[in-house]
């Protein structure tokens, strides 16, 4: 019998669910190599043990199952009935057995792998709604996916890099996030990102600005220092301190 594949015939999507699968087994990799006590130790994220990146990141695999089971009904299912219920799924998840907790990862990420290999070629498109109230099409669950599970196997704090993310990562968060800002009206620096080992590339972070200071380094950096986690090796032309990026989700 021949294996069951993606119903997907746009390239970006096929892309985009690959990135999200190659990052699912880099994070399950890096739990793998975690002892049950290394669970209890603290991540990288500020008041959260690993074993809370691993609730959470299981959990968001069961959220977004929730979705596209949406876009395949019809029936609408929420991520989360409120943000209330995300936090204290997360909570009770972190309290879980180590054991416990693999199991539930494994099976969460199976669930929606299935889901999104079973879901027809005409239902990526349906709408659905995001945990912010963003009204997007299914679709958009492959990239929030890959975004979650790479950036949380670094949080895990056992050895994953910003490096050992792929580029394709990199070149798509970066010009996202800075988007995101300017969408928002955020207060950001005033600045432009200059990736050092990308040709004729950068992003000003404010347009009304003639002469900012400039940020730059290599991509895998300044996507470190844009979505608030550990950078190295940055140049800062706008004085001795390099200024703290805003929230961006």
């Amino acid at each position: 019998m021949a294996a069951r594949t993606d119903n997907v015939d746009d390239p970006r999507l096929a892309a985009t669910l690959l990135l999200a699968r190659r990052g699912t087994a880099f994070f399950a990799r890096k739990v793998g190599e975690l002892s049950d006590a290394d669970f209890a130790e603290p991540s990288l994220l500020s008041g959260w043990s690993r074993a809370h990146i691993i609730a959470h990141v299981a959990y968001n695999a069961r959220a977004l199952t929730r979705l596209t089971e949406w876009a395949a009904t019809g029936i609408e299912n929420p991520m989360y009935a409120s943000t209330g219920q995300r936090n204290a799924e997360i909570e009770l998840g972190a309290t879980l057995t180590p054991q416990a907790l693999r199991n539930l990862t494994e099976h969460a990420i199976v669930h929606l792998n299935v889901e999104w290999r079973d879901l027809p070629a005409e239902a990526w498109g349906a709408l659905v709604k995001t945990a912010q109230g963003r009204t997007v099409p299914v679709s958009e669950t492959a990239w929030m996916r890959a975004r979650e599970i790479w950036l949380h196997a670094i949080d895990l704090g056992n050895g994953a890099s910003i490096d050992d993310l792929p580029a394709e990562f990199h070149d798509r968060l970066l010009p996202e996030v800075v988007a995101l800002w300017k969408t928002r009206g955020d207060a950001v620096p005033k600045l432009v990102l200059r990736p050092t080992d990308r040709t004729g590339v950068e992003y000003r972070l404010d347009d009304s600005v003639a002469d900012p200071a400039v940020l730059s380094g290599p991509m895998s950096q300044l996507v470190a220092w844009a979505t608030g986690r550990r950078h190295r090796g940055l140049t800062f032309t706008g004085g001795v301190d390099i200024p703290s990026a805003p929230r961006w989700l």
